[in-house]
């Protein structure tokens, strides 16, 4: 943001967010989304859109360039993964040990993490960014749900069930359009739209998403693939069409998202937070989890497992569950 405020000349702005913000905001940020949603970088895209609110009342955003030019590295990885499984025919079966092999190889790393799937159709590994089947609560269901709320949900309607539906859609498009396919009906309004949408407007900000203008969308959706992912090259299209105007270092520098850093408070500044919230006696009558399993999830954390995301996930639920199932008025911002 800096290099591109010096290049293109506008004022910018850069703040500190402490984990004391983080925990202040928490209880706000689900009075604001009304459902339990797992978005940690929402809460700095909150500091960051009431800052903007002090100057504008209208801001632009890049949501949808992902989706509709292929942004994200694992379009590159699962794109690669099925054309080798095409390509080796019947001898797909020995992939999964030949990656392992060259998990060493510093530029193959990220790609062997995906080993495990060489034998899988995709429909039965990709669920959109929405959900993940190899994700440590999908990995450990059978004994992170208590018995009771495992019972309960038992065939309902899951997030496996949506993106197979929409992947049936879109089965004789080449494989990155399908991908793409299903982010865009899943993960992008579920998700993305969602927090952006609800958070910016928390602070009377309007936020606009011109790569979502439909022209746009389909323009991107009758470019060949090759136009947007040009070998391991993504989003190409646009970083042609931007060459000559934005500089390299921009370009080219990897991507990065929006992150905060809560996994580290959750072993530092807020090392309290994940067992006075989740071992709470509210949080236990709830029947949903194992105690023994949420228990065991702290503490790997605390030892140096990176178990943030899924800290935060059920943080914000036992949060969402306080404010609007139970009503509890002392949990209800004012």
């Amino acid at each position: 943001a800096r290099l591109a405020a010096e290049k293109f000349g506008s004022k910018h702005h850069e703040m500190t967010i402490t984990a004391d913000d983080f925990m202040a905001f928490l209880p706000r940020y689900v009075w604001h989304m009304e459902e339990p949603v797992n978005e940690a970088p929402a809460v700095a895209l909150y500091y960051v859109s009431k800052l903007a609110s002090e100057h504008v009342k209208v801001v632009i955003s890049g949501e949808g360039g992902d989706e509709a030019f292929a942004g994200y590295p694992h379009y590159r990885y699962f794109s690669m993964l099925e054309q080798i499984k095409n390509t080796a025919g019947p001898l797909k079966t020995v992939l999964p040990g030949v990656f392992q092999g060259l998990s060493h190889l510093p530029k193959l790393g990220n790609f062997t993490k995906y080993a495990p799937l060489a034998n899988l159709p995709m429909s039965q590994y990709y669920w959109g960014k929405t959900a993940n089947p190899h994700a440590y609560f999908n990995r450990i269901k059978d004994k992170l749900y208590s018995e009771d709320f495992r019972e309960a949900i038992n065939g309902t309607a899951n997030a496996a069930a949506t993106a197979r539906a929409y992947m049936a859609r879109v089965q004789h498009q080449p494989v990155l359009n399908r991908l793409l396919y299903v982010d865009s009906k899943t993960w992008l309004p579920d998700d993305l739209l969602i927090k952006a949408d609800k958070i910016t407007m928390a602070n009377s900000i309007e936020l606009r998403v011109p790569f979502l203008d439909h022209k746009v969308l389909e323009f991107a959706a009758r470019l060949p693939v090759d136009f947007k992912m040009n070998g391991a090259e993504t989003k190409y299209t646009l970083k042609q069409l931007f060459k000559n105007r934005i500089p390299p270092e921009i370009l080219n520098r990897p991507k990065a998202g929006f992150p905060v850093p809560d996994a580290y408070w959750y072993r530092h500044e807020l090392k309290h937070v994940p067992g006075e919230i989740l071992l709470d006696s509210r949080a236990v009558s709830r029947g949903y989890f194992r105690t023994s399993e949420i228990e065991r999830l702290i503490k790997g954390h605390q030892s140096g497992t990176d178990y943030g995301h899924e800290i935060f996930s059920l943080i914000v639920l036992e949060l969402w569950h306080r404010q609007f199932v139970d009503q509890d008025v002392r949990n209800i911002p004012q």
